[in-house]
């Protein structure tokens, strides 16, 4: 592993459906993650995703590179924009890049990330922390 390795890009289609079934998981039915009135009345543009599947989807991307999730060691990120799912086949489109940033003096590699939806940025800072092979 060394700076500047990339991760495999991953794109992602977040549908209404897939939110219902992400609801059930996580036990988070805030009407905002599936009513259109509701989340147009509280401010919204529309449904947003959960942000905690956003992220889910970026610690996804780097337990798919490693192969191995007991080597992701920390992950954090700051919920800067939400994703705004339309009620269509496609859903939102969610892109997520990555690569190696930094070697840690304790063996350790940084992976920077970038996650984006409609070309906007969706995640602020997210980073993980991962043990080599």
């Amino acid at each position: 592993m060394n700076v500047g390795d990339e991760l495999p890009p991953l794109h992602v289609h977040i549908t209404r459906d897939q939110l219902i079934r992400y609801a059930g998981a996580s036990l988070d039915f805030n009407r905002i993650h599936w009513n259109e009135r509701f989340a147009t009345g509280v401010g919204l543009p529309d449904v947003i995703a959960h942000g905690m599947l956003t992220m889910a989807l970026a610690g996804r991307m780097v337990t798919d590179w490693l192969g191995d999730p007991a080597r992701l060691v920390d992950f954090s990120t700051r919920f800067t924009r939400p994703v705004v799912v339309p009620d269509t086949e496609e859903g939102a489109l969610v892109e997520l890049t990555g690569k190696v940033g930094a070697l840690t003096e304790d063996g350790l590699a940084r992976v920077d990330l970038v996650v984006t939806c409609e070309g906007k940025t969706v995640l602020g800072k997210p980073q993980a922390l991962v043990r080599p092979a």
